[in-house]
């Protein structure tokens, strides 16, 4: 994510511009001096220092590993990193990053989240009533994504919400807890998330509710692109 999809530097919509063309398709490899874990039934079987982070454009971020240092699992050769390995995320039962337990692809080094309080109004209806209306927010930027008014559940109708099952995971936000509306007799499926136990990064939004605009009417006082 963030270099290489959206709008980071080496994505097909990015924000900046570079001062000379940069070919396309262009890899960027670098080292990850964190220690990386795989286990499998219980056993570690992979742990090393020595990962690289590989970034292509238009695809989650990979590791790489010393081929030396992975016995017993699929590998695919790096063509962009001679002598080191790719191992499929779904060959290990938990990856791991210094402790901390890895869902779906490695986090990111440059995939930032920032939460700020501001006095940035928003405004969110579902079938004609109103759910919210305030200017008492929290904007959270997120790397190469559109910035996000959340809310505390003090200025949410929550008596017109409850949990769905959806879930979703973020490695920079954590587990989702998403919500539908019921209004009246019209139930309006996950018109809302919040994060009830978020990573530490994201801790200001714990509990905080930020709204889908596909599914409600959503006016958010953001900044210009």
């Amino acid at each position: 994510m963030s270099l290489t999809t959206g709008r980071g530097p080496l994505g097909n919509d990015r924000a900046g511009r570079f001062s000379k063309d940069v070919p396309d398709g262009v890899v960027y490899v670098e080292p990850h001096a964190r220690r990386v874990q795989g286990v499998v039934g219980g056993d570690t079987v992979i742990d090393t220092e020595h990962a690289l982070l590989v970034h292509r454009p238009g695809q989650v971020l990979t590791f790489a590993f010393p081929a030396g240092e992975v016995e017993g699992l699929p590998t695919e050769a790096e063509e962009e990193a001679p002598g080191y390995v790719r191992v499929p995320w779904d060959a290990v039962d938990a990856w791991f990053e210094e402790g901390r337990e890895l869902v779906h692809y490695p986090p990111n080094p440059y995939h930032r989240v920032d939460c700020r309080p501001t006095t940035r109004r928003l405004r969110v209806e579902v079938a004609g009533t109103t759910l919210v209306d305030t200017d008492d927010t929290i904007i959270l930027f997120e790397t190469a994504l559109a910035p996000r008014l959340y809310v505390a559940p003090a200025h949410v109708r929550m008596d017109l919400l409850r949990p769905s099952d959806t879930v979703t995971y973020c490695n920079y936000k954590g587990h989702s807890t998403y919500w539908s509306a019921v209004i009246g007799d019209t139930v309006v499926d996950d018109v809302a998330w919040s994060y009830e136990d978020p990573l530490p990064e994201s801790t200001p939004i714990r509990g905080y509710l930020s709204f889908e605009p596909t599914v409600a009417e959503v006016s958010a006082e953001l900044p210009r692109a």
